[in-house]
This record gives structure tokens, C-alpha cells and sequence, in this order.
């Protein structure tokens, strides 16, 4: 497990406190235990952070704060995409499993990427979304994350 300490210089008033970490890890659909895996800390560590028990190091505030960006920067290029499209809309997956099998080179489990589809559907006017197994594909390109123009199954 890697050992998380503050950076060098780091102000005391800028670290982050339980209520962030915990409203942050749900806004981004992941859970305790993913995100615990992510760090390298144990699920009983992400609970404590979350709890007030221990003082969250900078060095994690960091890392939620990478999260945060990538996930900006997805939902950004995705909105980008759909808006250029006729009729947009976003297939999810109902499980990890599913979503891994879809997307093997996906580092975020499959809640990120509900939470994900909502926060673009709030983007994107006229979104539908559909779970993976009740699509059938009208055209094989896709955008990232698993966005493809799409039409409900019979």
C-alpha cells in the first residue's frame, strides 16, 4: 500500500475534509471500496477518511482531485460529441462486469460511468439512454465510454 503524505508546503488549511471526500466519492459514482482499491488503502481507511476519524493526506486530496478532472475532461469531450449528433444517445451498463467486457481498457467501474451518463444527460438536450443489453446498434462508431448512436431493441 503506498503511504500517502503531504507534499512539501502544503497548507494546512487547504486539506481536504471528511465531508469532501465523501460528497466528492459519491458525485463521481464510486464507491468506498473501488476507491480504496485506486489508492491502495484499505476499505476500512476510505470509512475512517469518510468518517472524520483520520485526517485525509494531501497527497489522496490530490489524487480525488486527478479523478475529478479526468472525469471533467470525459464528460466534456463526450458532450462535445453528442451535440453534433441527430438524435444522441448513451448506452451504460448495468454492472462492472458488463461494462469491463464492453470497454476492457476502462480504469472506472460501471457506477462512474451511470453517474456519468447523468451528468451529460443534463448537457445534452433530447438524450436517451439505455442499458447495453437493450440496444441493437445502428452505427458501430463509437465516442468514449461507451456512447454509440443507438435505437432501443425490440
Amino acid at each position: 500500500m503506498p503511504e500517502y503524505t503531504d507534499p512539501a508546503g502544503m497548507p494546512e488549511d487547504e486539506r481536504m475534509t471528511d465531508a469532501e471526500f465523501k460528497v466528492v466519492r459519491e458525485f463521481l459514482g464510486l464507491t468506498g471500496d473501488w476507491l480504496a482499491a485506486h489508492l491502495g488503502v484499505s476499505s476500512r481507511t476510505v470509512r475512517h477518511w469518510e468518517q472524520g476519524k483520520y485526517p485525509i493526506p494531501d497527497g489522496v486530496r490530490l489524487a480525488i482531485e486527478d479523478l475529478e478532472r479526468r472525469t471533467g475532461e470525459f464528460i466534456g469531450g463526450a458532450v462535445d460529441k453528442l451535440m453534433d449528433i441527430p438524435d444522441p444517445g448513451l448506452i451504460t451498463y448495468r454492472s462492472d462486469a458488463e461494462y469491463h467486457a464492453a470497454h476492457p481498457e476502462a480504469d472506472f467501474p460501471a457506477s462512474w460511468h451511470r453517474a456519468v451518463v447523468a451528468r451529460i444527460a443534463q448537457e445534452v438536450p433530447a438524450l436517451s439512454i439505455a442499458y447495453a443489453d437493450n440496444v441493437a446498434l445502428t452505427d458501430p462508431s463509437e465516442l468514449p465510454g461507451g456512447t454509440r448512436r443507438e435505437r432501443t431493441a425490440p
